[in-house]
């Protein structure tokens, strides 16, 4: 008999972990669903469905899928609280003849929204970087309107004098201030990497974490967010190293979707230089329909209404389950704010100096991006490194070898990126 994996693929909300205790109503809410299931009562799950639920997942599919796990896998043995994101608890389920991961969402009205079987595997976070021993890594706060921004400053022990420090912006997604993404199985250390390296040549550097990741704090929800929250998180930062004497000259590096967030911001921003890492030139809404014309046509088209809709200010509340991972509500007003925006036309805005870095062997951006912005901006410079990927690392044409690299943090930054950084730094005044 074929594996069964999936119970239910609609998870209608994810967000940030938060460190707190299992809530009542979760309690509530996994004890019946326990109960219900080793009873062999799906009917009785399926009225815990909250109506959109029960539009995705009918009962004709929802309970033939139940009767068939709990014949392979056996009894619920126990489920262990492992962690709570904003409105999606996760458990350690152990069945009788395998352990996965129990997702549960509930709405207000504690019915169920989202429920998923995923495989169980032991959390295992990216080897860390041990950086260089002449530098120090000390936290640093932004407090902000709605939380605080959490990150990293690494500075040279023994500095002569004041020094430049590059504030690093990442790239899309829940990517933290390593430049490492659990959800999508990244872990390169890319920001780490390169915060070390910059140290090792005197210049310091601020890494931090995006709201809702890591250690950043905010009362905000996914829905609320905006890509002018992030630009606004990169001017606080980059006034507050302005307000410190340590240092000459604040550089943006912004990574990916990074550079957009950098460019709305840096005009506004103490900042002397601008660096573009791996940035697409098309705009947002180019981009998410181009990765679906391998998709089937039915789901072109129903990504074609959504893009159209939300092109109109309209967001899109009853989108197609197979599309949560990419227009989920919760994250369509975060997409609208990012379709506003022409990356061409952003950098032609930029009035400080511009380094544009673009790897030949980028699977997520084409070269062309970079030329492209260097045709938009005459006066900034083009550096393209041969044989280096989205991550800035060495890799060969090959997708499937350029995508292993994503899971080798131990793999060092292309020998070119760092002098041609410094070099840059160094220069601009």
């Amino acid at each position: 008999m074929k594996k069964i994996i999936f119970f239910a693929i609609t998870l209608l909300l994810t967000g940030k972990a938060i460190a707190q205790a299992e809530p009542a109503n979760y309690t509530a809410a996994i004890a019946k669903f326990k109960q219900f299931y080793n009873q062999g009562k799906p009917d009785s799950i399926y009225n815990m469905f909250s109506p959109e639920m029960k539009t995705a997942l009918p009962i004709d599919n929802f309970k033939p899928t139940t009767i068939q796990l709990k014949s392979q896998y056996g009894d619920l043995l126990k489920t262990d609280f492992v962690k709570i994101t904003q409105s999606l608890a996760v458990y350690k389920a152990t069945f009788q003849n395998s352990t996965f991961l129990l997702n549960v969402a509930l709405n207000a009205q504690n019915k169920l929204t989202g429920l998923l079987l995923s495989p169980y595997t032991e959390d295992k976070a990216a080897p860390g970087v041990t950086l260089d021993p002449s530098l120090d890594e000390t936290p640093i706060l932004l407090k902000t309107l709605t939380g605080t921004v959490s990150g990293s400053l690494v500075i040279p022990k023994n500095p002569s004098g004041k020094i430049p420090v590059v504030l690093i912006i990442a790239d899309s997604g829940p990517t933290d201030r390593d430049g490492n993404n659990v959800k999508t199985g990244l872990s390169a250390n890319t920001y780490k990497l390169l915060a070390n390296d910059l140290g090792k040549n005197g210049i310091a550097s601020v890494r931090y974490d995006k709201r809702l990741v890591g250690e950043s704090m905010t009362k905000g929800k996914e829905s609320e967010l905006r890509v002018e929250d992030y630009s606004d998180d990169a001017m606080g930062l980059a006034n507050m190293l302005n307000d410190d004497p340590r240092f000459s000259k604040i550089v943006f590096f912004g990574h990916g979707e990074g550079a957009l967030v950098a460019a709305l911001a840096v005009n506004d921003s103490p900042v002397k230089g601008f660096i573009s890492a791996e940035w697409n030139a098309e705009k947002a809404d180019k981009i998410l329909t181009d990765q679906f014309k391998s998709k089937p046509l039915f789901q072109q088209d129903e990504f074609k209404a959504f893009m159209d809709s939300l092109k109109k200010g309209k967001t899109t509340p009853n989108i197609d389950p197979a599309l949560y991972y990419i227009a989920r509500p919760s994250i369509q007003n975060f997409i609208m704010s990012l379709c506003r925006y022409e990356p061409l036309k952003g950098i032609k805005r930029i009035k400080v100096p511009v380094l544009i870095i673009q790897g030949t062997t980028d699977k997520i951006v084409a070269t062309e991006s970079g030329q492209k912005f260097k045709k938009a901006k005459s006066d900034a410079i083009l550096l393209e490194i041969k044989n280096m990927n989205h991550i800035l690392k060495e890799a060969p044409a090959d997708e499937e070898q350029n995508l292993a690299t994503y899971s080798k943090p131990e793999l060092p930054l292309k020998p070119e990126l760092i002098p041609a950084l410094v070099e840059f730094i160094n220069k601009v005044r």
